[in-house]
């Protein structure tokens, strides 16, 4: 957390948090959502400043009901999750990286939705994949040391019999598990749209 952030916070503790103006899309973009864009359910504009998507970043963060928000120095503004707290993207040099910057290091577990999304586990990190970067990432799949086709793939994300195809990563293979997209946020802990307690 930034300093001047830590600074606010003590000058003013008691700032009311807000609600619904703030959102991370799948893509791994902060969108402010005024007004209209919250009543009309829209994502909301793409935030792009360079200096104020880093320090969203920096000071991103969750709570003890797995609300995840940013500490904008005083206030927190709750976030609004199009999918999971993070999303991940492919590196050349690390593998995978967070829409933060950060690289995702040391996956553990891979999930795959009803829909084919990529979902990673890295300790207590939970990222998505971009969809701009599943095609390459799942042609990479894996089962008993062959690539895996893509009916086979499809044929086992719903619910087929078989071997779980895995993820070559860093010289391990990690099997897939299948998880309904609506169980996501119960199975990490977290919450996609939260509201005042």
């Amino acid at each position: 957390m930034d300093d001047i952030v830590k600074q606010a916070m003590a000058k003013w503790p008691n700032v009311p948090y807000c609600y619904g103006w703030l959102a991370l899309d799948a893509r791994g973009n902060w969108r402010m959502r005024d007004e209209r864009a919250q009543h009309l359910n829209r994502p909301g504009d793409k935030l792009t400043n360079a200096a104020l998507v880093g320090f969203i970043a920096r000071n991103y963060q969750h709570d003890e009901r797995g609300c995840w928000y940013f500490q904008n120095g005083p206030q927190r503004v709750y976030l609004n999750l199009e999918t999971t707290p993070f999303v991940a993207r492919t590196d050349p040099a690390h593998g995978f990286v967070l829409h933060t910057g950060a690289p995702l290091e040391d996956v553990e577990a891979a999930f795959i939705t009803e829909a084919g999304e990529l979902i990673l586990q890295a300790g207590d990190i939970v990222a998505q994949l971009d969809d701009r970067d599943a095609a390459q990432v799942l042609a990479s799949l894996e089962a008993g040391g062959k690539p895996v086709a893509d009916e086979a793939l499809l044929a086992w994300i719903e619910g087929g019999a078989g071997t779980a195809p895995a993820l070559p990563l860093a010289g391990r293979n990690i099997a897939l598990q299948r998880i309904a997209r609506d169980e996501v946020p119960a199975r990490f802990g977290f919450v996609r749209a939260p509201v005042a307690p």
